[in-house]
């Protein structure tokens, strides 16, 4: 399923969050969004997902979810949003009870989204027990449970450091090698961008605008040994980023 936005805008009162943004996420592709604080990247991740209508534009699902999908939709989080009184089966299970599964089906895809999150030996355990990587891999075994047809990740690793947030970083190339899924993936920091996506969308200060698209060829599995482009393409980014992030970042301290 591919997700179309056509001349969307929108506004919280006076303030206009963003401007006439059409854009295509292809299926099998993660699309990133970034962009200087308060462009809207986190509100234009909300209006793909349906929890805000934008006030001008339109949202569109063009194609079929596919077979076995469960929610078209589905969230990853940046702060896991796993509940303390569930294990980790239970929290992964949370998101199959309203569906009318039978019980073997239920427990085939728990064990599925485990073992490819790594997670099998850990499904009894509490998330209190777990660290905050381990925790963010059961989000995304939860995410990965009904087989949506695109996943939005709103700053998924922000609140993780630099060696979980490598590992997490790996982890997701490895799950969309294995079985590729369409994504878009928003966050501040350049480097997650280049190794994540196929295409990476460009927001100027608010009113956000597309202000550029930079697709990135290079094969996800192939991107740990290609550190010199991919550092090419951080610095690239940057240079379209700097001017509108200072005044971003001075509009913010001024308000």
């Amino acid at each position: 399923m591919q997700l179309e936005l056509v001349s969307v805008g929108h506004a919280y009162g006076p303030v206009e969050v963003m401007a006439d943004i059409s854009l295509t996420v292809p299926t099998g592709r993660i699309v990133c969004l970034v962009g200087p604080s308060g462009c809207g990247k986190s509100t234009l991740l909300r209006i793909l997902g349906g929890l805000e209508r934008p006030d001008r534009g339109a949202v569109l699902q063009l194609g079929q979810p596919p077979a076995g999908c469960l929610n078209p939709l589905t969230y990853v989080f940046q702060h896991f949003a796993l509940l303390p009184w569930r294990t980790v089966e239970g929290n992964i299970r949370l998101v199959l009870e309203h569906h009318h599964l039978a019980a073997a089906e239920r427990r085939e895809i728990i064990d599925d989204v485990l073992a490819r999150t790594r997670l099998t030996d850990f499904r009894a355990a509490w998330p209190r027990q777990l660290s905050g990587g381990m925790r963010q891999r059961v989000a995304l075994a939860r995410a990965l449970a009904v087989r949506p047809a695109v996943m939005l990740l709103d700053e998924p690793l922000s609140a993780l450091d630099s060696q979980t947030r490598e590992l997490l970083m790996d982890d997701l190339v490895a799950l969309w090698t294995r079985a590729p899924f369409t994504a878009v993936y928003v966050t501040h920091n350049l480097d997650e961008a280049v190794r994540l996506g196929h295409r990476i969308v460009v927001l100027s200060r608010r009113p956000g605008r597309i202000r550029a698209m930079l697709d990135i060829d290079i094969p996800l599995a192939e991107r740990a040994g290609a550190a010199g482009e991919l550092a090419a393409r951080q610095a690239e980014l940057w240079s379209m980023m700097r001017a509108e992030a200072e005044a971003a970042d001075r509009e913010l301290s001024d308000g």
